[in-house]
């Protein structure tokens, strides 16, 4: 039965400046529905990654309708889950979580959607024959499965952890059933970026509690376009960088807004209003003293 009033909330770490519950909150009031949307921070409360389940499952016994997670839980959670839709066993990590009537908590994935949206609207026409992503977490690995589902030929990855980078290409290629992506160490980023079509920053630094660049300005050429998923600040080091050497960018507020409209469907069955909510982060990052 359709509700009339809904509480969902945020998990991660460092999320204070989150415009999640604002995005939610005004298009519930649009679509004539209670929406309260609340900030559970990890960091706030002391509590390491790892144990986030607990948090998940506090939520669920107190009522609850759903959960939204962010970095660096994203992944981690799974285990924890009593079902997983297809989407999110496809990428094995979890940024929206469903309570059901009968108290199990369904995991979902709008991240994968919520990237090829803003995408496709943002970059229409981009080249896709050769794209380098850094980073290979939770959101890294939505945004790989994007990336070739969009059309990339050829997708490498890098990652800090190189373990972790390697684990993300062996599951892509198994799925594409080729050899359309390659882990790449740290030290060969430059010789791809200068192949390279296209750069998607899938890695935390670049956000402000993550300040900096994730590679050395210099490796970046006009011949490229470059996403930054972060938006936090909306115009990061990177996006910066970009723009002088002549890239075609794109911040991570496209994103964030899509991926936000697929959870608002999972936790309320209603079909948002995703143009007004774009709407709406234009004018939360516009003028965001107005809103803090």
């Amino acid at each position: 039965m359709a509700q009339d009033s809904y509480l969902v909330g945020l998990i991660g770490s460092g999320i204070g400046h989150s415009l999640s519950p604002e995005l939610h909150e005004r298009e519930a009031d649009r679509q004539g529905v209670r929406h309260l949307y609340r900030l559970v921070d990890l960091n706030d409360l002391g509590m390491r990654p790892e144990d986030s389940w607990r948090l998940v499952r506090a939520a669920g016994s107190c009522g609850f309708n759903g959960l939204n997670v962010t970095h660096p839980c994203k992944q981690l959670i799974v285990p924890h889950l009593d079902e997983l839709s297809e989407t999110a066993v496809r990428l094995g990590a979890v940024n929206t979580i469903v309570f059901t009537s009968d108290g199990r908590a369904m995991g979902h994935n709008t991240d994968i959607t919520g990237f090829r949206a803003a995408f496709v609207q943002g970059l229409p026409g981009a080249p896709l024959r050769h794209v380098v992503q850094l980073g290979a977490g939770g959101a890294g690995s939505a945004v790989a499965h994007a990336l070739l589902d969009l059309g990339v030929a050829r997708l490498s990855i890098v990652d800090a952890v190189a373990e972790r980078a390697h684990a993300l290409v062996k599951t892509l290629n198994k799925e594409s059933g080729a050899e359309r992506a390659k882990a790449v160490p740290l030290e060969a980023l430059g010789p791809e970026l200068a192949d390279a079509d296209g750069l998607v920053n899938a890695s935390p630094i670049g956000m402000t509690t993550h300040p900096g660049l994730p590679l050395p300005a210099d490796m970046l050429h006009g011949g490229l376009w470059v996403v930054d998923l972060v938006y936090r600040p909306l115009e990061t080091p990177l996006l910066h960088a970009a723009r002088i050497h002549g890239c075609r960018v794109q911040h991570g507020g496209g994103m964030l807004v899509h991926q936000a409209a697929y959870s608002f469907r999972e936790f309320t069955g209603i079909t948002p209003n995703t143009s007004a909510m774009l709407a709406d982060f234009a004018d939360l990052t516009a003028a965001p003293q107005a809103h803090t």
